[in-house]
């Protein structure tokens, strides 16, 4: 006990001290910013379609030059590029199958050798198949980790050679690893431990100035949830009190604020963006 008093007393002396010096506000025209990656590289991967493509959009149009990449849709991939450019944005399509470690290292060099270092990166690409433990087969658990694993995991290492000093890292996890949902075992698992590169990495690559984070969305559409059949989006979107499922703008929104300079106190977290589901 005598020891713990001490301690204490440490502890109350020392907010004594804190209270006693001036306290230094930082100018508001320090971090003036829009919130926006302003004049930034990004890559965002499996931007195609769905979440992907929104956040590619929505990047681009905070000023971003967006890097698009896709696995085998090509034509979908060119479509964003010219809807972002349209809009007065920046972007290029690159190909590459993050599944394929050799794929993830040509994908870094060539963003690289093009279009220079990199300021954002965004881990979105992902697979999902429904299937319960008892039925999973092999050839599930390959492709599921193969991407949603394997390739956020070398696509992070490739990041920690790519992406400048200061910049953000943020990757697309799902709410489901927190609401257990029978038949997305493999693919909750999966998505798990994207979670905890994310805290792993944050703490490596910290004395850089990077950020690393994830995102969680709930069900999104399109999305992952765009194979579920009719009744069951219905039943998810009756789980927020919204009544509604997610969008690709909601998680645009909050990756955008996280690849900004007023996210730069934000590292090792996980932003659940689900509108308030329990799913």
């Amino acid at each position: 006990m005598p020891r713990q008093i001490a301690l204490l007393r440490g502890v109350d002396s020392g907010l004594a001290a804190a209270r006693q010096r001036p306290i230094t506000m930082l100018s508001s025209t320090v971090h003036k910013q829009n919130m926006t990656p302003d004049n930034k590289l990004a890559l965002v991967t499996g931007a195609s379609s769905g979440i992907g493509r929104g956040i590619a959009q929505r990047l681009a149009k905070g000023g971003a030059q967006v890097i698009v990449n896709y696995a085998h849709s090509a034509d979908k991939a060119e479509a964003v590029v010219k809807d972002i450019e349209a809009a007065g944005g920046r972007a290029a399509a690159l190909q590459a199958d993050v599944s394929q470690v050799a794929e993830v290292r040509r994908l870094f060099q060539e963003v690289g050798d093009r279009f220079g270092p990199l300021d954002i990166l965004v881990n979105n690409a992902g697979v999902a198949e429904r299937g319960t433990i008892a039925d999973v087969t092999e050839a599930d658990y390959e492709k599921i980790f193969g991407v949603n694993v394997r390739g956020v995991l070398f696509c992070l290492q490739e990041a920690t050679k790519h992406v400048k000093d200061g910049g953000r890292i943020i990757t697309i996890s799902s709410s489901v690893t927190l609401y257990p949902n029978p038949g997305l075992a493999v693919y909750a698992a999966s998505k798990a431990a994207e979670k905890m590169f994310t805290e792993v990495l944050a703490q490596e690559i910290g004395d850089r100035g990077i950020t690393v984070n994830s995102v969680m969305p709930g069900p999104t559409l399109p999305g992952m949830f765009g194979s579920a059949d009719e009744e069951t989006q219905q039943q998810a979107a009756a789980l927020s009190p919204f009544n509604r499922l997610g969008e690709p703008q909601d998680i645009a929104d909050v990756v955008a604020f996280l690849a900004s300079e007023e996210a730069r106190w934000i590292t090792g977290q996980h932003i659940l963006v689900n509108g308030g589901a329990t799913i």
